[in-house]
């Protein structure tokens, strides 16, 4: 897929996504949906990625849905044509034209198996905001400004958030976020937890890159892409139990690879470990463990 809405380039293992459209501040639109699932696709396929940046060009990160349809922007029905019926009259909710484009996004950048960064470099709201929460960590410039509008938009949250957010930041700092649908600084977010740094403009790509480059040195990558997993599917679990069988699962079916008999050699050696499973190929036969249906 030629892209027109974000950028894709890979330097010394490291994915930077940027979306693209700066004369709009990133604005989201239907395109932009396809192509960041597309990238992130691409991105799981690629072995020569091993971790994932995602910012914005220019002075935004991204400013939310386009709203250049005006008053029909979030009426599926006027904007895609009617959606299927029931019988009786009533929606069809089952429709996949109802989903939330949104949300799409957030839901494959969860399944993705590398690590992803978001490096907020200038205002984030709405989707711009909410597509952040399944990136594993946020690190956001001085000038970056954050908003759950929503209530503001007359509209409710999108993108899967009253699942991440509330995981984030906790219920009571995600509920007067969203309720009151204000515009914040990047010192708020970091208060609230959001983000785990604000830096100077011109150091949030380098403290990205340095960050994602400590992911990619010294580290296996099937063992990265088993922990994201394991981590985030393990905020849904309702017992310990739940993450003992996927972790003895895991330390049963990695502890007779290569890769770990390469990494305690390499550590009794004293010299670096050169692990050669791949992502694409030697994923253990346990994964995925969980049901895949919901997520089709």
């Amino acid at each position: 897929m030629a892209y027109e809405t974000i950028k894709y380039e890979v330097a010394d293992q490291i994915l930077t996504i940027t979306l693209n459209r700066p004369d709009k501040l990133n604005a989201f639109n239907g395109t932009m949906q396809a192509e960041l699932i597309d990238a992130f696709d691409k991105a799981d396929a690629d072995d020569n990625v091993r971790a994932i940046i995602v910012t914005g060009a220019g002075r935004g990160f991204c400013a939310g849905a386009d709203l250049s349809a005006g008053a029909d922007t979030f009426d599926r029905d006027a904007r895609r044509g009617p959606v299927k019926r029931l019988p009786s009259g009533e929606v069809d909710y089952s429709d996949p034209q109802v989903r939330d484009g949104g949300g799409q996004v957030t839901l494959r950048i969860f399944k993705c198996l590398k690590p992803v960064i978001a490096a907020v470099n200038g205002p984030a709201v709405g989707i711009g905001a909410t597509m952040l929460l399944a990136m594993d960590i946020r690190i956001a410039s001085e000038n970056a400004r954050f908003g759950f509008v929503f209530s503001q938009r007359g509209i409710v949250p999108e993108a899967a958030s009253s699942w991440f957010l509330p995981r984030i930041v906790g219920i009571s700092q995600a509920l007067e976020w969203c309720y009151s649908g204000k515009v914040f600084p990047a010192q708020e977010a970091l208060a609230g937890r959001l983000v785990s740094q604000v830096v100077p403009p011109d150091q949030l790509l380098p403290t990205a890159r340095a960050l994602a480059k400590s992911f990619v040195e010294k580290t296996a990558p099937v063992s990265i892409a088993l922990i994201r997993q394991m981590m985030w599917r393990m905020l849904g679990a309702d017992d310990p139990m739940e993450a003992h069988k996927v972790d003895s699962r895991g330390i049963y079916a990695r502890g007779r690879s290569e890769d770990v008999k390469e990494g305690v050699v390499s550590f009794l050696e004293k010299r670096p470990a050169e692990f050669k499973n791949k992502v694409s190929a030697d994923m253990p036969s346990y994964f995925p463990w969980w049901d895949e249906r919901d997520y089709q």
